[in-house]
């Protein structure tokens, strides 16, 4: 240890506890880390010493995306992040050169974006990510341990740790006082219950549901696979509620992942998914199914409904404690968006620790809830298009819906419309980037020549 990291260590007080060791809890823990002498992190799970699904992160065995925006921070917070990636055999490659994207039963055009994205699996990511978190000094990882309530001031007006039971034989109930308490159990957070019991109410939420399921299986990876690229990816549109992803990912594997949204089910059959990826508009799918060999049995998942817990919005909070990651806002995972925006809270509560802890929960919850805003955006505008879905919809997410129907088709011809589309999907630009007057032009030149050609010759494939 260096002077200048003495120093560092000196000025940093208190304990702070995170509850849930997976990536956004791990991820504050990161922030945390500047400010706090003392961090512990603790999970419900027996955390593997190696890249490995685990009970706790049911959606560990689908198939993940990591964000362009993701990748950057996670490299500012984790400077050589993505050369441990890369060591442990991830493939990296140009987003819109490496993978092929349909939207609406069409082609976007290929072309050289400079987004560079990450073929990598769930496991590995939380793995490089918690093995740099657990060399932080004063962080401490503590597994199998679950969080049983909060405990409090006698006023109940600030947190002061928390009820846990240690999961091993024989243990008995303990609490652990801290400064600060994090709450990044994910989409079961019990934080809505605890707020409750101690008299504070329960936030308000607001839902999309799409009844979406997915369904992944890993197959051996064979270089010939998509014509040498990274992967697939075919989306869901109305009329057509079925999806489809395929990612080439470390050790020598492709992940295949069919989705389905309003009770839409891919069989886990052989057979089955041969005929289901066939309805699709590419045949990447089908081809890997019939070609390549098993490495796992076909695991599936259902996500009823996008939920965002609106904290922000709530009249009294305790100090001493905040929310963060799923346990805010969960989003439909076709979108990618989740270790992204776990990313960019991590990015965003080191930034304001930074400043002062003074309110430092309703400080992160408001703004968080303001980084929250584009990404819930997108998938309201994305899955409520679906007639079916349910969701409060509004004037102007149906406005731009219909121009991002037309986009769509314009971009089946324009590589430049399908980079402006990417950097806002990856979160590097805001929306409003796809409504300047000369993309707005190139749009409406580029829908009006496609209607025209599809009058002339239907390029779509059409699922049922």
């Amino acid at each position: 240890m260096n002077e200048e990291q003495s120093v560092d260590l000196q000025q940093r007080q208190g304990h702070a506890i995170v509850i849930g060791g997976s990536i956004s809890g791990l991820l504050a823990a990161r922030a945390l880390s500047e400010t706090f002498e003392h961090i512990t992190v603790f999970d419900r799970d027996e955390l593997p010493r190696s890249p490995a699904a685990r009970r706790g992160v049911p959606q560990s065995r689908q198939i993940h995306g990591l964000l362009a925006r993701g990748m950057e921070v996670l490299e500012q917070l984790f400077p050589g992040f993505s050369d441990d990636l890369a060591e442990a055999g991830a493939r990296f490659g140009d987003l819109q050169s490496d993978l092929h994207w349909y939207q609406d039963g069409l082609l976007l055009k290929p072309g050289v974006s400079g987004l560079i994205g990450a073929g990598a699996s769930r496991p590995l990511i939380e793995h490089v990510v918690r093995t740099h978190v657990a060399s932080l000094p004063g962080v401490k990882i503590v597994d199998r341990c679950d969080a049983l309530a909060l405990t409090a001031t006698a006023d109940l007006r600030r947190i002061t740790g928390v009820r846990l039971r240690n999961r091993a034989p024989g243990a008995t109930e303990a609490v652990a006082d801290a400064d600060l308490v994090v709450d990044a159990t994910g989409r079961g957070s019990r934080s809505p219950a605890w707020l409750e019991d101690l008299g504070y109410g329960r936030p308000r939420e607001e839902r999309i549901r799409v009844r979406a399921t997915y369904m992944s299986q890993v197959y051996r990876h064979e270089p010939h696979h998509f014509d040498g690229r990274m992967g697939t990816a075919c989306a869901a549109y109305p009329g057509t509620p079925r999806s489809g992803f395929a990612l080439v990912q470390e050790a020598g594997r492709v992940v295949i992942m069919l989705g389905g949204y309003l009770g839409t089910q891919a069989p886990t059959d052989r057979e089955g998914m041969l005929a289901y990826a066939g309805t699709l508009a590419t045949q990447d799918y089908a081809e890997i199914i019939r070609t390549a060999t098993p490495l796992a049995e076909p695991v599936r998942m259902q996500h009823p409904a996008s939920i965002r817990r609106h904290y922000e919005e709530m009249d009294r909070l305790p100090e001493g404690y905040l929310v963060l990651g799923d346990a805010m806002c969960s989003f439909n995972p076709v979108y990618g968006q989740g270790m992204a925006i776990a990313a960019l809270q991590g990015l965003l509560l080191r930034d304001l620790l930074a400043e002062t802890r003074e309110e430092l929960g309703r400080r992160f919850l408001d703004a968080a809830a303001r980084l929250l805003d584009t990404p819930w955006g997108v998938v309201a505008g994305g899955d409520l298009r679906f007639p079916e879905a349910e969701g409060v919809r509004t004037a102007r997410t149906e406005q731009f819906s219909e121009y991002l129907t037309r986009y769509r088709v314009a971009a089946h011809s324009d590589a430049e419309l399908v980079t402006a589309f990417l950097r806002v999907t990856n979160m590097l630009d805001d929306p409003s980037a796809l409504m300047t007057p000369e993309i707005v032009a190139r749009v409406t030149a580029g829908w009006l020549k496609g209607r025209e050609e599809d009058e002339a010759c239907p390029r779509r494939v059409i699922a049922r």
